[in-house]
């Protein structure tokens, strides 16, 4: 047996184990490439099931042939209406009775997020085909739940990245150009949360992590305006990799607390008042700029006025949403912006990463001054302004619209 003085050292020394699902076990990324991706599918199983959603056929056809090339026998199913239990119980049934050995995701986001958690579920392989660069979704050990009416009910953590992922620009090109814009939006979150949430950490990897945040931020402030100009150009692919790529790489390396915080609990908040009216970088992007705003409000952070003035401009130069009627939200009720702070407020929230408490009515006056002048955010401007919010809030009626 270990004498005391022993016992007392190892508790001292030994560290908690830590668990990471860094990255996929394979990526494949170039143009061209759906006939290399198909074989590396068929080292994986032989008969597929391909989640998806309405245009999944359309726009990746030539997977579907080259399935059918290499005689997998393959069957189609559909995650709609959303990433949800409904539709996850539907594609389960679908797979038992095909008897998948595999999963192949392709689609944006909420298409991958269902195929992983599906395969997760049934404990067999998982591919990603991203048919655009609007999340890293492709990349990462995590999967959101909707209701079948686009409200977010909450995450699972998965116990691996993918298996394999396939980024195939010549697909992704097909995409609106608003997706990419988009995923600007989700992705340049992590810097304003990862440094927020884990900037002071001293531990290695999140300090990898979040240092990998700020050349993100800087790549995308940097080659964002020009990739949207000229698709397909070698900016516009080092864009799309820090989208789908690289920001998976930050929660992979950093953990949990690298990934969300304010920004991302904003966003689930405004699924439950506006469903699928917006995209979910659109309400990311937003979010980044309600999480500013807090900062300067409740901490007098003219670090974080800077920021959020800078973010208004690239925000304007490649379209994204700098305030709730940019997300379609112009007519949002008082009851109903409550009802989407309340939710960002829950107890398990991202949001309580922030080194703040943030109440109720102080993140509903932060909701509606996102784009407040950069002269009206010092501490007394602040706090007379959140004064003035929630007398607003206090003396209004739940119908009255903000």
């Amino acid at each position: 047996m270990l004498n005391q003085s022993k016992k007392t050292l190892i508790s001292q020394t030994s560290n908690p184990v830590l668990t990471l699902a860094v990255a996929p076990a394979k990526v494949i990324r170039g143009s061209r490439i759906s006939e290399q991706a198909i074989l590396s599918i068929s080292r994986l199983g032989s008969r597929p099931l391909i989640v998806g959603g309405s245009s999944t056929s359309e726009v990746a056809q030539n997977y579907i042939k080259s399935l059918e090339s290499q005689e997998l026998d393959f069957i189609q199913g559909s995650y709609s209406p959303d990433c949800s239990e409904s539709s996850l119980e539907i594609l389960r049934n679908q797979a038992q009775t095909h008897a998948s050995d595999v999963i192949i995701g392709i689609g944006g986001g909420k298409a991958l997020d269902t195929a992983k958690l599906l395969a997760y579920q049934l404990e067999i392989p998982v591919v990603t085909i991203p048919t655009s660069a609007a999340t890293c979704a492709a990349w990462t050990a995590l999967s959101n739940v909707y209701s079948d009416e686009g409200a977010f009910l909450y995450d699972v953590a998965l116990d691996n990245c993918p298996d394999l992922l396939i980024l195939d620009y010549d697909l992704i090109q097909t995409a609106p150009q608003s997706t990419l814009v988009a995923g600007i939006g989700d992705a340049i979150a992590k810097w304003y949360e990862a440094s927020v949430s884990s900037g002071h950490s001293e531990q290695t990897l999140i300090i990898a992590a979040v240092q990998q945040a700020r050349v993100l931020r800087d790549i995308l402030l940097q080659k964002s305006v020009a990739a949207l100009q000229s698709p397909g150009s070698e900016a516009w692919r080092e864009v799309v990799d820090a989208t789908v790529l690289l920001a998976g790489v930050i929660g992979g390396v950093g953990g949990a607390q690298c990934r969300t915080v304010a920004a991302h609990a904003v966003h689930n908040g405004l699924t439950h008042v506006c469903g699928r009216g917006s995209i979910h970088g659109e309400k990311v992007a937003y979010g980044i700029l309600v999480q500013l705003r807090l900062e300067e409000m409740l901490q007098g952070n003219q670090l974080a006025t800077a920021a959020r003035q800078q973010l208004l401009k690239f925000y304007e130069e490649i379209g994204l949403p700098k305030k709730l009627d940019d997300l379609g939200l112009g007519n949002i009720t008082l009851k109903q912006l409550q009802k989407a702070a309340e939710f960002a407020l829950q107890p398990n929230s991202d949001i309580h990463r922030l080194p703040f408490k943030v109440a109720l009515e102080q993140l509903m006056a932060a909701m509606v001054s996102t784009t407040a002048p950069a002269e009206a955010s010092g501490i007394s401007n602040s706090l007379n302004s959140q004064s003035n919010q929630t007398k607003k809030f206090s003396s209004s009626k739940s119908h009255k619209k903000i």
